[in-house]
């Protein structure tokens, strides 16, 4: 159960007197891990819609640790400097089909009672980065057709650049 940190918004999410967003570090391996099985079950991952595999702690540490190399990044979400409550992860590179720079998000889950504001600080911290690395876009996707995520984008000026269709064969 979350710690009630600040006053609480209507919506239900709590309202931290500080988003601390910090670029993760080694120490950090075990909260990411946990946010990541979080996230992979929040995104139906272990469900029966016919996409579905079983969370691996051990390629989730590996991708952690992809992250924290040069190129790369993972924002943890820390409100009031307290335990991680949100994890961003994202890498930048040249797009495959000309010479633009683009950074890709890999994976953004923050636990459901601490989003918010420190979605958006989040957002900012990611654009941010993806701007000091010469990144000519930054992008964001979105699992399903969840409209309030989509909103979200739309407000900070994202596109829809493509979407994706998955079966399992």
């Amino acid at each position: 159960m979350a710690t009630f940190l600040g006053p609480r918004r209507r919506s239900g999410h709590h309202q931290p007197a500080r988003a601390v967003i910090i670029e993760a570090v080694p120490e950090d391996k075990v909260a990411v891990i946990r946010l990541l099985e979080q996230s992979h079950h929040a995104a139906g991952f272990d469900g029966e819609d016919g996409f579905n595999f079983p969370f691996d702690p051990a390629y989730a540490e590996r991708l952690f640790l992809e992250h924290l190399l040069p190129g790369a990044l993972c924002l943890v979400l820390k409100p009031d400097g307290g335990p991680a409550r949100g994890v961003l992860m994202a890498a930048a590179a040249e797009h495959p089909f000309g010479p633009v720079r683009i950074a890709r998000e890999t994976v953004w889950f923050i636990e459901p009672g601490w989003r918010g504001v420190s979605a958006i600080k989040m957002l900012d911290a990611y654009e941010a980065w993806a701007r000091e690395l010469g990144c000519q876009f930054a992008g964001m996707a979105g699992m399903g057709d969840d409209p309030e995520v989509a909103k979200l984008y739309w407000r900070r000026g994202y596109h829809v650049a493509e979407r994706h269709f998955l079966k399992a064969v």
